[in-house]
């Protein structure tokens, strides 16, 4: 075929011959039988001549007195052309004096085996590259885990994995396992401490103590507000991160932890005191959340609640920071959702001391007041 015709179809017929035949007989029936039989237009050769019909490939096999074989037909017409043009072929019936028959077998067509081969080949890339990449992966690992001792190390008599830096720095970051203190790592973070595990190693609390600043940074999930909780029984905290939710702090980009850390980072190095979190009893936030959180469960409302637990107001939560700028003598706030930046400024200015919801958003602090989830109090 031409250069300039691009093949769609292989139009792909047989023909039995009663006598012996070559090739050339097979092609010439094929143009001869055909011409002006489905007018000028259609013609084989002027088709040929256009670009529009490829080379005819003839494949013939004798016996000792028939002729068998295919020929297949390239085009890059219409399918409705190449149904003609098949047509008229199958309306053949002698080859030289002896008589034949075409039958179509298929119209192929070729664009979608392309398709099909792209598709394969592109998996087939994807699989080198993409087990490459996680070669390169583990490679990365191996050197953080085993070549560069100047950067991971152990804490303590359960020698929980840590970053060097976790030893000498002023502030530190208290993440859940060994795969989270790797990825800070990556992203900058070199005084990070794993805890590894539910139960909190006490030797933690004698390194925490004797930093300025101490950061729980755990995974978005609900596990991790258990830990979280179990944590704030051995350490004082002065930040509470958590990842995106449902993703694990292994999981998170250097560019969103970046997100996450670098407003206590700024605060650190301008030299501004870290702001504790208020020490309110937890066991009184809990008292009061288990008494609230049957009739406020799903209800998408929030109530205040004053220092003797009674309730000022309830309202749907969509309405719960207009509400707080007419009130004050609130203690609680206790929400069937997220506690945002923005609901936190309105919670800020009434003067609430505590607010729970199910979910804290991602805030660099709480600005002195005390953040609870109910999962954090037990409440659920």
């Amino acid at each position: 075929m031409p250069q300039t015709g691009i093949v769609k179809y292989h139009v792909k017929l047989s023909y039995e011959v009663d006598g012996l035949v070559e090739r050339a007989d097979i092609i010439g029936a094929i143009f001869g039988q055909t011409e002006g039989l489905l007018g000028p237009e259609m013609n084989l050769n002027e088709l040929q001549r256009v670009s529009k019909v490829g080379r005819i490939e003839v494949v013939s096999k004798s016996t000792s007195n028939t002729t068998a074989g295919t020929a297949l037909i390239p085009m890059s017409t219409d399918i409705d052309t190449c149904a003609l043009i098949a047509a008229g072929i199958e309306s053949i019936d002698k080859v030289g004096p002896f008589d034949c028959k075409f039958t179509l077998d298929t119209i192929d067509d070729v664009r979608a085996a392309k398709k099909d081969d792209i598709v394969k080949r592109a998996k087939e890339i994807k699989q080198k590259w993409a087990t490459k990449t996680v070669s390169e992966g583990e490679n990365m690992l191996n050197d953080v885990h085993q070549g560069d001792s100047g950067k991971l190390s152990t804490y303590g008599p359960s020698k929980l994995t840590c970053s060097s830096g976790a030893f000498d720095s002023k502030w530190i970051i208290l993440v859940e396992g060994r795969a989270d203190v790797i990825n800070l790592l990556r992203a900058g973070y070199d005084n990070v401490l794993a805890i590894e595990g539910a139960k909190i190693d006490e030797s933690i609390k004698e390194l925490c103590a004797e930093k300025d600043t101490v950061v729980a940074f755990i995974d978005g999930d609900r596990a991790g507000g258990f830990i979280l909780k179990e944590l704030k029984s051995v350490v004082t905290l002065d930040y509470e991160l958590q990842a995106d939710e449902g993703v694990e702090v292994e999981e998170l980009t250097p560019q969103r932890l970046d997100e996450i850390l670098r407003p206590i980072v700024d605060e650190i190095k301008n030299g501004k005191p870290a702001p504790k979190l208020a020490s309110a009893d937890d066991k009184s936030i809990s008292e009061v959340a288990s008494k609230v959180f049957p009739t406020l469960n799903e209800t998408l409302e929030a109530v205040a609640l004053d220092g003797d637990q009674n309730e000022i107001f309830k309202v749907p939560i969509s309405e719960v920071v207009s509400k707080l700028s007419s009130q004050s003598g609130i203690k609680y706030l206790l929400l069937d959702g997220i506690i945002t930046k923005r609901l936190l400024e309105g919670a800020k200015n009434a003067g609430i001391e505590c607010v729970v919801g199910h979910r804290v958003a991602k805030l660099s602090n709480s600005d002195g007041m005390t953040l609870k989830t109910f999962a954090d109090l037990g409440v659920s």
